[in-house]
């Protein structure tokens, strides 16, 4: 493992063109677009790359096309979740989807940090990453934007449309940008 990959797992800062990393991204780049490829009622294939990419498939989890992810491994899908239509996945760090998920079309997971204060760090192309965890049970509705380092809890609805830049317990109805609990369920 190279001390790029080692530092992105661990959560530090890390430079994205190391060698290792360029590589897993362009094997998972070619299962995605197998993947996106595939024809309606191909769900066996489907199944077979999703099991190849993914760090983890439950029983009974699909996920429709088109589907974009940057290294697959560090995505764990719970049983009988779904995600739905042209869903990005930005996973250099840990996304953890629990069981009965529903995630809507065009939703966004995005782990990848890039330092706000220090330009010249960004400007070097240095990033970090957070993990993103939904809970059990938890639906978030089209065009939904989760940020780095958000954990979702279970049993929530998260409104079309939202951007989610912090926690959200379990059990509430939240919405709007910046995402924000409306009630509780």
């Amino acid at each position: 493992m190279s001390e790029q990959k080692e530092r992105m797992l661990r959560g530090e800062l890390y430079r994205d063109n190391d060698p290792v990393l360029v590589a897993e991204r362009r094997h998972c780049q070619r299962l995605v677009d197998e993947f996106n490829a595939t024809r309606s009622g191909e769900d066996e294939e489907r199944q077979r790359i999703l099991t190849e990419l993914l760090g983890g498939i439950g029983a009974g989890s699909w996920i429709m096309p088109r589907l974009q992810c940057d290294y697959g491994y560090l995505i764990r899908l719970g049983d009988n979740s779904f995600i739905n239509y042209d869903a990005i996945l930005m996973d250099c760090a840990p996304i953890t989807i629990g069981n009965d998920v529903s995630i809507g079309p065009r939703a966004q997971l995005l782990t990848a940090l890039h330092p706000i204060e220090d330009h010249e760090l960004r400007r070097q192309r240095w990033e970090t990453a957070a993990p993103i965890t939904i809970g059990d049970n938890a639906w978030l509705g089209g065009g939904v934007i989760v940020c780095p380092g958000v954990t979702i809890g279970a049993n929530t609805v998260v409104g079309a449309g939202s951007v989610v830049t912090r926690d959200l317990p379990e059990r509430v109805l939240a919405a709007g940008n910046p995402c924000r609990v409306i009630r509780n369920l």
